[in-house]
C-alpha cells in the first residue's frame, strides 16, 4: 500500500508480505533520494517472533543473534521494495533492551556490514513494544528513484 503526499517525491509504503506495523505508520518512507525505514523488529507476518522459544513449562528463551539477523533481513526486504539493498544504508539507530546483548548483536552485524557500511548508534532502552523483543533498528538509505 502506498500513499503520496503533496509531492510525488514523498511516498509512504506498507510493504506486502511483511508484518503489519503495530500502529498507523509505514515500513518505509521515500523523500527524494532518501529512504527512511521505521523501527523494525524480528516480527514475522503471522505476529510470531524470530529468536523466541517457549518450552513445555512456559520458560521463554530469547536469542539476540537470531533476532538481530531477522531484523537486518527484514530491513533488507523493506529496502528491496524500493529497489534498494543493505549496501544503500547510510545511517542506522539500534535499540537494545539489554547492553549485555551488545556482543552477540555485534557478531551478527559483522556478518552483514564492514567499516564501509552504514553509520550506527546503539543505545539501551527500557523496553520495546513487545516483551519478546530484544532489538529494534531504524535506518536511512540513499537510493535515487528508478526511472
Amino acid at each position: 500500500m502506498s500513499t503520496s503526499g503533496p509531492s510525488n517525491a514523498i511516498q509512504a509504503t506498507v510493504v506486502a508480505g511483511k508484518a503489519t506495523p503495530r500502529g498507523r505508520f509505514p515500513h518505509v518512507k521515500r523523500a527524494g533520494d532518501l529512504l527512511f525505514v521505521s523501527g523494525t523488529s524480528s516480527r514475522r507476518p503471522d505476529n510470531s517472533f524470530v529468536g523466541v522459544e517457549v518450552d513445555a513449562m512456559g520458560v521463554t528463551k530469547l536469542d539476540i543473534r537470531a533476532q538481530t539477523r531477522a531484523v537486518i533481513e527484514n530491513i533488507r526486504d523493506i529496502l528491496k521494495s524500493e529497489g534498494a539493498d543493505l549496501a544503500d544504508l547510510v545511517e542506522t539507530q539500534v535499540f537494545l533492551v539489554n547492553m549485555n546483548d551488545f556482543g552477540g548483536f555485534n557478531e551478527v552485524w559483522a556478518e552483514f556490514f564492514d567499516y564501509d557500511g552504514p553509520t550506527r548508534t546503539t543505545v539501551a532502552v527500557h523496553q520495546l513494544p513487545h516483551p519478546n523483543l530484544l532489538i529494534e533498528i531504524k535506518a536511512v538509505a540513499f537510493k535515487p528513484p528508478q526511472a
